[in-house]
């Protein structure tokens, strides 16, 4: 199917013969921060901003170990989780994140991380990119679509929208891709960035999804 159709054809007869190849390619394609629940994957995704998911693994080993639930992070001394954490750098509004989300996790949600959109972005660090995260890896719950800075680079050069805000980006991804795929898109999409479709020197002629990419025809 993906051979009769060209970089030229709209994005929404593109996208599933694009997540055919790209899951081939891929069948390995995950999220890449080490967790065991969804408070750690919430811990770590407000980790990531910024910074490498491999320094955020390197980190949470031992803050998931002296910290092993909400209430020990909402009851941490603050000076001590910065210092545990300073390395992924902006460390004190990270801190600050993560202790008052966890602050709110104890007192409205009794120690538990939410599993829907609108308690999600209730709490502190958390907006629709990370709330994604723990839905769909945490709880397989398929609301919306990850939009880090691989899916926005991969999209635009897709041509799977033109937009350079990440909600309208998403919005775009939504209306094209079938539902069961919310997840997987991402997790494919950040694989391939990482691997092939790099921000400086994308490897166009090492693309597997590249007669269907306007980007590689330019």
């Amino acid at each position: 199917m993906s051979d009769s159709l060209t970089a030229q054809a709209p994005a929404a007869e593109r996208i599933k013969p694009i997540l055919a190849l790209l899951h081939a390619e891929y069948p390995d394609a995950r999220c890449a921060l080490n967790h065991r629940n969804a408070l750690e994957l919430l811990v770590a995704t407000i980790l990531s901003a910024q910074c490498t998911d491999e320094r955020v693994n390197k980190v949470t080993p031992a803050l998931f170990e002296k910290y092993p639930d909400a209430r020990a992070f909402a009851e941490a001394d603050r000076t001590e989780l910065e210092e545990m954490i300073r390395s992924t750098g902006f460390y004190r509004n990270k801190a600050k994140s993560v202790q008052e989300a966890c602050q709110r996790i104890v007192q409205e949600f009794d120690g538990e991380v939410p599993s829907n959109m609108d308690d999600l972005l209730k709490l502190s660090g958390v907006a629709r990119k990370t709330a994604n995260v723990v839905l769909g890896v945490a709880y397989q719950i398929a609301d919306g679509i990850v939009v880090d800075t691989h899916v926005k680079r991969l999209a635009n050069r897709l041509g799977l929208t033109t937009q350079s805000d990440p909600e309208k980006i998403e919005r775009d991804l939504m209306s094209i891709t079938p539902r069961d795929e919310w997840i997987d898109l991402a997790h494919l999409l950040i694989f391939h960035g990482r691997r092939v479709c790099d921000a400086r020197k994308p490897n166009c002629a090492g693309c597997v999804i590249n007669h269907l990419c306007p980007s590689s025809q330019a």
